[in-house]
This record gives C-alpha cells, structure tokens and sequence, in this order.
C-alpha cells in the first residue's frame, strides 16, 4: 500500500500535468512566449500555492516574466477564476505578462525589472517581525537574475536582519535571454555563493515535490535559500533546455504535440 506521503506526491504530480496544459494553452491563446521559464518554475510554484502557503504567507515573483506560472497556481489553487485566466495579455487585462501589484492578495509587487524582488520580500519579511506578525514570505529569482547586483545587497540585507522568515527560492534552468547563464556571466558554483554570506542554503531538484519539502523543513534561525535545478520548457521534448523558449509563442500544431507528450491531466 502507497504511503500518505506517496498519495500526496502522486495527487501533486497530476495535478501538476493539469496545470502545464493550461499554462501551454493560455500562451497560445495570447500568442505570446516565455513559455520555457514559466514551466521551470511551475513545479515549485504550483506546490507553495496549493499545499504550503497559509493566509499569513506571501509570495514575491521576483523574475517577473514567469506571471503566467503565478497565474496558474493561484487558478490551481483556487484563488483565480477561469474568466480572469481568459483575459490574460489581453487589453485592459489584470493579468498582464508581468505582475500588476495589488489588485489580488496574493500579487502584492509589480515585478518584472529584474534584481528588485528580493529587496521587496526583505522588507515585508522585516516589517512582519517587527509588527510581530505571523507568516513567511517566500520570493522567487531566476539564476539568470543573480547577475544582478541588487540581488547580493539584498541578500546582505536579510543575512544582517537574520529574516529566518524568509525563504529565497532560485529557478536554476541555466539558461536566459542570450544563451546559458555559463556562457552569459556564469556564478557556479551558485550554491556557494549564497553560503559564502552566511545563508543556509538546500540544493535540490526543483520538480520534486518531496525534495521542496525536506527543504523547507530545515528552515533555522535566518534566511534559508532553496536552489532549485530546474529544466526550462520542463515537460515539452522540443522546449526543454532550449533558449529560444525564453521567446517563442506556440504554433497551434505546436501546441498539440506538446499536450499529447503531457498525457493525460489525471
């Protein structure tokens, strides 16, 4: 007999499916890409929403143009409806390609200039314990954007204030906007550059929900650091680690071979 923990993972993993194709399909019907760094980072995101994440929690998207993965895990998990998914990269839409702050609980920054999140999430993570409120906030980078150098004051920031309720989650495919993150400005080992400021850090493969588990659960006395090694256009033979899906839109025969390699939702 599956263990509970089983059972969730495989209730998890379906669900994940569901969410790819809906994400596959809300691209396609706005014509517009980023598609392969939205699919890098819905595995983690997805599981925050649905199964981690209490109402106290908030969530910075700090790379920005991954919206439609924050779309969908809000819509996955509830708090996003099917007509708003409709509207996506429409005019006069809520859900624009990047984050609009405010209108939804769960989207409280405009994000999308890179290297600005993790400044954001310190300081809500700050004022929290100052107004000893309960709840962590979790923030999401690219590897592509800790070549910015906001990024490192943030992290000097949050490992000067010890934000133990601060978790910095890294979408790792190694590739961004010109090619690798090797060829581009590599940091690896990117792990031991975080710790080389005193942070905490788990590297883990980022499409195990497991593996996102036992990680946070080693959560200390300071900001903890999650690098998630993660495949851009996971999920799809023909996007995965290629750069161009930082871009493409989908074609409608496309679109079809990518649901069918998918399978079924559950």
């Amino acid at each position: 007999m599956a263990s509970a923990k089983t059972l969730a993972a495989n209730r998890v993993q379906v669900s994940a499916v569901a969410a790819r194709k809906r994400l596959l399909r809300m691209h396609f019907d706005s014509k517009v890409g980023h598609i392969g760094g939205n699919l890098s980072a819905l595995d983690a995101m997805l599981h925050l929403h649905a199964d981690v994440m209490i109402d106290d929690d908030l969530f910075v998207l700090s790379k920005g143009h991954s919206a439609g993965a924050l779309y969908i895990s809000l819509w996955a998990s509830g708090r996003l409806d099917e007509t708003e998914l409709a509207s996506f990269h429409q005019d006069g839409t809520r859900l624009a390609g990047h984050p609009i702050a405010g209108w939804h609980a769960g989207i409280r920054f405009a994000t999308g200039s890179l290297g600005h999140g993790l400044g954001l999430a310190s300081g809500v993570a700050l004022a929290k314990r100052l107004k000893a409120e309960a709840g962590t906030v979790y923030c999401l980078l690219s590897d592509g954007e800790c070549q910015e150098g906001s990024i490192w004051e943030g992290v000097i920031f949050a490992r000067h204030q010890n934000l133990a309720n601060l978790v910095i989650l890294v979408d790792a495919n190694g590739q961004q906007g010109f090619g690798s993150t090797t060829e581009v400005a590599s940091l690896e080992p990117l792990a031991d550059k975080f710790r080389g400021f005193g942070l905490a850090v788990a590297e883990i493969d980022g499409h195990s929900v497991a593996a996102l588990d036992g990680a946070l659960a080693t959560r200390g006395d300071g900001p903890l650091v999650v690098v998630l090694r993660t495949v851009k256009g996971r999920g799809v033979s023909f996007m995965e680690n290629r750069m161009e899906w930082h871009y493409l839109p989908l074609t409608q025969a496309l679109l079809d071979q990518a649901l069918a390699e998918l399978g079924p939702s559950a």
